[in-house]
């Protein structure tokens, strides 16, 4: 029954207003008509991501994880079904809009964050890069055979003596003269893909230019190079994570990226990754949502369902809610990106929001599975886990306070 105050709010209503309230339904599971906000390529593209992420790599991630083994038929798979550098035009790239980027990335976190990782490298920071700040010729070479899968690519940035401080890079291009070639050396850590990469596209501080920071394109079997495994990961155990290590490699002038200097170069990738990681996220804390949802509907304490339990709906409700205003956010600044007006710090809100949120979310619906919830057949502790390497990498959780002031 509606209070006095309540009815007076309403009266002063259009007509219209209370017509339409009266004959629309709330569905939890797109709390704000997400859907109706995509276009129809967008919504095709969303449900074969999620058709093809269900089918194919849902059934493989348990033994994946436990066994911390990487599937490199996985890539070859996205290539075929257009995954791979989907946001970019030509040269064997599906040319989506920004939002249909997110949607494959929201799809294919929620099935594991690894998977999603070794995605985002190969399209944001391997593709990415040679797309916008390549030669021609070196985005007819590489670009093609990236985007189908038949390669793999790695980005090399961190260091490690030098994690959130790029500027701090040790690693050097020196020129030689008499071969006409940059010879690199230095180590980059905490690679994905690295150990089984055959494009690695390295970040190097150049003596040629002032010691500015230039992009490189290094190939698999240069003399000099290696990428070692990173061993004994407990999160992002489906991804392959390593070294880069560079003892004079000979990299040709050809290879050089000439179209960017400075850290803006790879700090222009990352915007990029972290837009999918933003939309990424929260596909992580929708199966989460949905494991625990259905968890507690079938779970019989005290003589009826978990879920009829208010302390257990409040964790439904503070969950749907971050994930809905997650992904209204994540779509706006989508549509601003494809407009050209996004701004690295709008990504960076998103991106610090949905990681945060995010693993916030796996905490809580872990905690509604109780001691179940540490068994990795009800998944919502490997994505916790994995989250919390997600909040870390390609630009710490708290390092984003700085970004936006």
């Amino acid at each position: 029954m509606l209070s006095r105050v309540a009815r007076g709010l309403l009266n002063t209503l259009p007509s219209g207003v209370s017509a339409v309230r009266s004959s629309s339904s709330f569905n939890f599971l797109d709390a704000f008509d997400f859907n109706s906000q995509l276009t129809d390529e967008e919504r095709d593209l969303m449900f074969s991501t999620h058709e093809y992420c269900q089918e194919k790599l849902q059934p493989r991630i348990i033994t994946a994880y436990r066994e911390e083994k990487f599937d490199p038929t996985l890539i070859p798979e996205m290539g075929k079904m257009g995954l791979l550098g989907a946001p970019y035009q030509g040269y064997g790239c599906a040319g989506t809009s920004t939002v249909g980027y997110g949607l494959i990335a929201r799809e294919v976190e929620r099935v594991d964050s690894g998977y999603r990782s070794t995605m985002s490298v190969q399209t944001s920071l391997v593709i990415g890069p040679i797309y916008n700040y390549g030669t021609e010729e070196q985005k007819k070479k590489y670009i093609p055979g990236l985007a189908c899968g038949e390669l793999i690519g790695c980005f090399g940035l961190t260091e490690p003596n030098h994690g959130s401080n790029p500027a701090g890079m040790e690693t050097k291009a020196r020129w030689d003269e008499k071969t006409k070639t940059y010879r690199l050396t230095g180590t980059k850590t905490w690679i994905s893909n690295s150990p089984v990469a055959d494009v690695f596209i390295v970040w190097a501080r150049s003596d040629k230019h002032n010691n500015d920071v230039k992009g490189f394109i290094l190939e698999k079997g240069m003399d000099g190079l290696s990428a070692p495994k990173i061993e004994g990961k407990l999160s992002l155990r489906a991804s392959i994570t390593g070294q880069i290590a560079m003892d004079e490699v000979p990299v040709p002038e050809a290879n050089l990226l000439p179209n960017v200097k400075g850290l803006s170069g790879p700090f222009g990738c990352l915007n990029n990754a972290r837009f999918g990681i933003a939309f990424g996220t929260l596909g992580a804390a929708e199966a989460c949502f949905h494991y625990a949802r259905q968890y507690a509907l079938d779970r019989q304490q005290f003589g009826r369902p978990l879920a009829q339990t208010q302390l257990i709906q409040l964790k439904f409700a503070d969950m749907l809610t971050e994930i809905t205003l997650g992904l209204q956010g994540c779509l706006r600044v989508a549509r601003l990106k494809d407009e050209g007006k996004a701004t690295p710090e709008m990504i960076s809100l998103i991106k610090r929001n949905s990681c945060g949120k995010s693993l916030e979310i796996a905490r809580k619906a872990r905690d509604i599975l109780g001691g179940n919830g540490i068994v990795d057949e009800y998944h919502v502790m490997r994505h916790m886990v994995n989250l919390e390497t997600v909040n870390t990498y390609e630009g710490h959780f708290s390092s984003y306070f700085v970004n936006v002031q």
